[in-house]
């Protein structure tokens, strides 16, 4: 997610105001619009710190941390790529992040003794993954499993979802290239950080929904394994978004980041063959708690309207045998 408060509102501000003004609703929206920002900027706080890192060697005992020595000895290595999300800012200590709890679930239900390494960079989009994966090749061995969280940052600095996803694409394939196994959480439901007024958290929440399905397409594509976060993760962090979000309302807490890393443990486990014989869970194209959220279904509600929610695209397709 955004480093900064200031870019998050700013970027977001500027990109709605100019879409209203080229549809005629002019100045008055424009100003509403700024009010908005002005608000969310006292809301959400700057963040200038960096994520607790816990880089290191991980035991199917629950151990670990240890230190990385060159006769350190490992079953396999999961290198977290990605934004703050990735890299876990908002989390108190270590064990909170995202690639810590993964790390210890896949130790755990493996057995195997993994070694963490994080490339994630606080504020990163993904023009940034080309970069992180250079500095992956530099240092040393690929990864046997490599985890990419991004997708925020994109919506906030106003890039394309077709390009985004495209250079997400293009990570995945480099990392395939090396022989890892990429799981990849696609772009989060920034409509639940209430920190953010509306209408600005329902335009966020539809440009998310749009990059995340050009981001599945793309990995898909790359040869990796998407998990759409949006979906499955909307319905926890819109019932209790003062148990899921941070002290600064906008990145995930300790519980938020676990919630995400059990998500998808079942696609780590299934990449390197621990699954078992059962099949994966069937992810929600659509979540039907967030669509229930949406500020123009809210609205109709409230006038008395009829409501129409979107369905899975498999549900479409049934109903049009």
């Amino acid at each position: 997610m955004p480093a900064t408060r200031r870019r998050v509102v700013r970027d977001v501000t500027a990109t709605v105001a100019a879409t209203a003004g080229s549809a005629g609703a002019g100045w008055a929206v424009y100003s509403f619009l700024t009010g908005q920002a002005r608000t969310a900027r006292e809301v959400i706080p700057h963040r200038t710190d960096n994520a607790p890192n816990g880089d290191g060697l991980y035991l199917p005992d629950g151990s670990g941390p240890e230190r990385i020595t060159p006769r350190s000895e490992f079953d396999l290595h999961l290198m977290v790529f990605g934004d703050s999300t990735a890299a876990g800012l908002g989390a108190d200590v270590a064990d909170e992040t995202p690639g810590v709890a993964l790390t210890r679930m896949l130790c755990r239900e493996s057995g195997l003794t993994v070694r963490l390494s994080t490339k994630a960079i606080v504020g990163a989009t993904s023009r940034g993954l080309s970069g992180q994966v250079d500095a992956m090749l530099i240092a040393g061995a690929p990864p046997d499993v490599a985890v990419i969280l991004v997708g925020a940052n994109d919506i906030t600095a106003r890039n394309r979802p077709g390009p985004a996803a495209r250079r997400l694409g293009s990570a995945v394939r480099r990392l395939r290239e090396v022989d890892a196994h990429v799981i990849v959480g696609t772009c989060p439901d920034l409509g639940a950080v209430t920190a953010i007024p509306q209408p600005l958290r329902s335009v966020l929440r539809q440009w998310g929904f749009r990059l995340a399905a050009a981001q599945e397409h793309e990995v898909r594509a790359a040869g990796g394994r998407p998990v759409p976060l949006a979906d499955l993760l909307a319905k926890e962090f819109l019932a209790a978004p003062e148990r899921m979000f941070s002290a600064d309302n906008y990145h995930p807490s300790a519980a938020g980041y676990l919630l995400a890393a059990q998500t998808m443990l079942p696609e780590v486990l299934a990449a390197i063959g621990e699954w078992g014989a059962g099949p994966l869970p069937d992810p929600p194209e659509v979540s039907e708690f967030a669509e229930n959220n949406r500020l123009v279904v809210r609205v109709r509600r409230r006038l008395g309207w009829p409501v129409r929610l979107r369905r899975r695209r498999a549900e479409v397709a049934l109903a049009e045998r």
